[in-house]
Order: structure tokens, then C-alpha cells, then sequence
């Protein structure tokens, strides 16, 4: 592993995306989320993401420059088009829109259609906590996860979001995408030449395995929850489509260097149009005492709540330096 200052990681990841071209005010948040993720351990959507990123960017794949835009309003919900530009960015963008919906009409929504891939998922979540929203967010991706009953990945492994704020910025955020192991998580294996701890798709016989290039090289993975996970994934791709207006998973070109034209959904909502934030913050303090009481299944270890071990990551990170892959570190040195 190598370790760098957040600080440092983030100005030098803003200066290789200023290089490809991008303006330097966008340069500099893309690189924040993008360092952010590399900081909170999701190490394979951030620096790592970024040689796909820049070459999709040559390809056409991703339009460097454009920024999103609303084409509809409904009140309390809205339509974007992302115009294929960088999909961190209009994200971004979409949940602060969605924010400000919901401090005014207690909620609000922003479907957004014909954008690329939102790099680390969760970053959306924490966004809209920190923010003092609520928020569920979700995109569909290009075909990667078979329908139960079908050897053929039709489905995205369509990761979901979901985050409760807390006053001492202790959220409680979920990110998981529809697969048992992200295609993310799954190169990390196989770069490692490591088998997975228990099975993650099929093999090209169909059988079940835990060999992380098999999988990938047929696009099947084992949804979460089998045929649920299947069925959750189904459905969050069709409402996606249906409220931004945009692409299904099935009309996504199923190579990962062309996965464009994504539609997304972000969904805030404001505590206090319900009640008290602070009777909210001890709703949420006790779900986490009461998780915390649980016996624990091994000597020394407790359950953990969605996001905690995000905030001692981060916290380590933040005093000791973000660690880094030396894989991942010699690929983004070679952008520079």
C-alpha cells in the first residue's frame, strides 16, 4: 500500500482531470468525490476508476463538458438530462437538487436521465445526510446480472442507496449494489489471485463459483437474495427509466467501456416535514444502542451499523494517510 494526505491525493487527482480537459472548478469536485472514495476504503470506485473514466472520455463514451440539465418540472419532482457528461458530477448535482426540493415541499425528486456511471455509490447518501436529508438513491447499469431462470445477463447489478442524517454526523448510510460481489470488488479478488469467500455467479457451465474471473468474463453474477435481488434489480431499473424518461438496462450497450446513457433516480426527504429533527436523531440513536446490545457472534466484534465502519476508515485515513494499492498507484501515476 502506498499512503498520501487526502489533501494532496485530491489536487493531484483534479490536475490529471484538468489535463484531460475538464474546467477546474468541476476538475476540483469530481476529484473530491473521487478521493473521498479512496478515503472512506471503497477503493475500487475511486483513483482505480479513473484510466476507464479518461478512456471513456477519448471514446465519446462520456462528454467531458457537459453539464446536467432540467428538462421538466412537476413540483416536488423533477426531470434531468445528464447529457452524457461525468456521471460523479451529475449526481452531485441531482441530490443538491434534490435537497433543496425537499427543504421546500418536505420532499423531493430528481429523476436523471442519459448520464454515465455516479463512480462510488454512496457518496450521494452521505451527501444528503450531511446536508440533514434523508435520502434514497438508485441508477441502472449495463447488463451485468442474469433474471432468475435466465443464464443471459439481461439485468444491472443497479446499486441502491439508502441514508438517515444524525446530528453528530454519525449517519447511517447502505450502499449495495443487486450483485453479491460488485464487478468492482470482484477484479479486486481477481488482481489479487484470491477465489471469493463463497459463491458469486456462474461459470460459462453454469455452475456456481468462486472464481472472480469466470464470473466476469460471463457477465453472471448471483444476485443478493437470489430470485429477490433479481426482482428488486428488475424493478428498480423500470422506475428509473419510467420517471427520468430515459434508458432501460436492456437498451445499455453491455460493454463497460460504452456504458452510457444511464438513468438515475434521487429521492430526499426533509425529517423535519414529519417531525422534530432531534426526536428523529434519538429515533435513530436507539436503533443504533440496540444494535450495538446485540449479542455478537465472535469474541471481540459487534454488529456494526450501515456507515460505521465508513466513519473509523475515514477517521484513519484522515490521521494516518489514504491507502492506496501499489497497482492503483502506479496506473493513476502513469496519468499524471
Amino acid at each position: 500500500m502506498v499512503k498520501i494526505t487526502f489533501a494532496e491525493l485530491q489536487t493531484r487527482v483534479a490536475a490529471v482531470l484538468q489535463k484531460a480537459g475538464m474546467e477546474a472548478s468541476r476538475a476540483e469536485l469530481s476529484a473530491r468525490l473521487t478521493a473521498e472514495a479512496d478515503r472512506d476504503g471503497v477503493r475500487t470506485h475511486g483513483i482505480a476508476r479513473l484510466p476507464r473514466f479518461l478512456e471513456m472520455c477519448r471514446n465519446g463514451a462520456v462528454a467531458l463538458d457537459a453539464v446536467p440539465e432540467r428538462v421538466a418540472s412537476f413540483g416536488a419532482l423533477e426531470r434531468w438530462r445528464g447529457h452524457r457528461g461525468p456521471g460523479n458530477l451529475a449526481a452531485y448535482a441531482a441530490m443538491a437538487r434534490a435537497c433543496e426540493l425537499a427543504k421546500e415541499h418536505g420532499l423531493g425528486l430528481v429523476a436523471l436521465a442519459d448520464t454515465t456511471h455516479w463512480m462510488r455509490a454512496g457518496s450521494y447518501g452521505w451527501q444528503a445526510a450531511d446536508a440533514g436529508c434523508a435520502s434514497m438513491c438508485w441508477t441502472n447499469t449495463m447488463p451485468n446480472l442474469p433474471a432468475w431462470g435466465s443464464s443471459e445477463p439481461t439485468l444491472g447489478n443497479n446499486p441502491l442507496v439508502m441514508a438517515a442524517p444524525r446530528s453528530n454526523g454519525e449517519h447511517l448510510v447502505l450502499d449495495f449494489a443487486m450483485s453479491q460481489f460488485s464487478y468492482g470488488t470482484l477484479a479486486k479478488y481477481r488482481q489479487r489471485g484470491e477465489p471469493l469467500p463463497f459463491p458469486g455467479g456462474w461459470d460459462a457451465e453454469g455452475e456456481l463459483t468462486t472464481d472472480p474471473a469466470a464470473i466476469e468474463a460471463t457477465y453472471r453474477a448471483l444476485p443478493i437474495g437470489l430470485w429477490k435481488g433479481s426482482g428488486l434489480s428488475f424493478v428498480l431499473d423500470a422506475l428509473a427509466a419510467m420517471l427520468s424518461g430515459g434508458r432501460l438496462t436492456a437498451e445499455v450497450a453491455p460493454e463497460a467501456l460504452q456504458e452510457t446513457g444511464l438513468s438515475q433516480v434521487f429521492l430526499a426527504i426533509a425529517p423535519q416535514a414529519v417531525g422534530a429533527f432531534a426526536e428523529m436523531d434519538a429515533i435513530a440513536t436507539r436503533a443504533v444502542e440496540a444494535l450495538h446490545g446485540a449479542r455478537p457472534l465472535r469474541e471481540g466484534e459487534r454488529p456494526r451499523y450501515p456507515g460505521e465502519s465508513t466513519l473509523r476508515l475515514r477517521k484513519e485515513a484522515m490521521a494516518e494517510g489514504v491507502a492506496v494499492e501499489d497497482a492503483t498507484w502506479a496506473a493513476f501515476v502513469g496519468l499524471e
